[in-house]
């Protein structure tokens, strides 16, 4: 996935930043409000990767901006004009929710800027401008894995509860074609007593990771963990900055997602004792991932750029 971002990052970061002794990362998150835990992961994963690996790229300096959005798009909006216009960053990232990327996207395509989502995960994010690139993933892929994984494992009648936005929405969709198609059978319900009412096998949902525990907390108190129910979902439910305060109403939850700091390879224990040092967690692999891309885009703009001035040199 990499080398297409970092292709990508050659034809659209390569004019501003090669001739520039600094690059700006413009990162505009959420670091007050409801959705804090997603700002201050992505920061942590970008700031955690400059540790690891240094801050600069061949004699350039790489800084980040860090800019508070409060998860507001209109506030996201104005912060990504102002770092443009006033920062004049080389590169516009971060981006926690949904509507934060979709009211930037127009700013990056007028400007001809890279915008690197490290976090919202709607489908149609990448289809707003030619000049976003997503590092984390796309909410079909872990809501396909679960949905798959269910009907296997003998629910046939499932209800849904989702927020009414469009990860939401997205979690929704992917969520009924995936569990139809291996023989499961949906039935929507949008809140807990109703869930009780229709007493599926299972419950799929999707809540912001802020908002996860108060869910849960929820789902116990009805009996509904009691009554033979499953409660399952993306791994947004148990996010690993929230999971260790949500205590016993977080037992028997079934989640599927893009990383686990469980997988048992040396590289990730590397990593993941890295990370505990860093005092960091979750999306810090979306943001790490981000920073892999634009430093490696960077490297190979130089590169390419001094293959272009050794070339003009020897023409005659």
């Amino acid at each position: 996935m990499w080398r297409l971002i970092a292709g990508a990052f050659i034809a659209l970061a390569s004019v501003n930043a090669v001739a520039e002794e600094t690059v700006k990362v413009g990162l505009i998150l959420p670091m007050t409000g409801p959705f804090t835990t997603t700002g201050k992961q992505v920061e942590a994963g970008a700031r955690f990767y400059m540790q690891q690996n240094g801050a600069s790229v061949d004699g350039k300096k790489i800084a980040l901006i860090l800019r508070d959005d409060a998860g507001i798009a209109d506030n996201s909006r104005r912060i990504a004009q102002e770092l443009l216009v006033s920062d004049k960053v080389n590169i516009l990232a971060g981006f926690g929710l949904t509507p934060i990327a979709l009211a930037v996207a127009p700013l990056a395509t007028e400007t001809k800027t890279p915008m690197v989502v490290m976090a919202a995960a709607t489908a149609i994010v990448t289809e707003r401008s030619p000049y976003i690139v997503r590092s984390s993933f796309p909410q079909a892929a872990p809501v396909v894995i679960i949905a798959d994984w269910e009907a296997k494992h003998g629910l046939k009648k499932v209800a849904t509860v989702v927020s009414d936005f469009a990860p939401g929405h997205d979690s929704e969709t992917y969520f009924k074609q995936t569990f139809t198609r291996a023989g499961g059978n949906p039935d929507f319900a949008p809140f807990l007593q109703r869930v009780r009412d229709t007493s599926p096998d299972g419950v799929f949902i999707f809540i912001p990771a802020g908002q996860a525990a108060t869910m849960m907390r929820q789902f116990v108190e009805r009996g509904l963990d009691k009554s033979g129910i499953r409660l399952f979902g993306a791994g947004d439910i148990t996010d690993d900055d929230l999971l260790n305060n949500m205590g016993d109403v977080a037992l028997g939850i079934e989640t599927a997602y893009f990383y686990s700091a469980a997988h048992p390879s040396e590289k990730n224990k590397a990593f993941v004792e890295g990370v505990k040092r860093a005092e960091a967690c979750g999306r810090i692999f979306s943001a790490c991932q981000a920073m892999t891309g634009c430093i490696s885009s960077m490297k190979r703009s130089e590169k390419q750029a001094a293959r272009r001035t050794a070339t003009a040199s020897l023409a005659p």
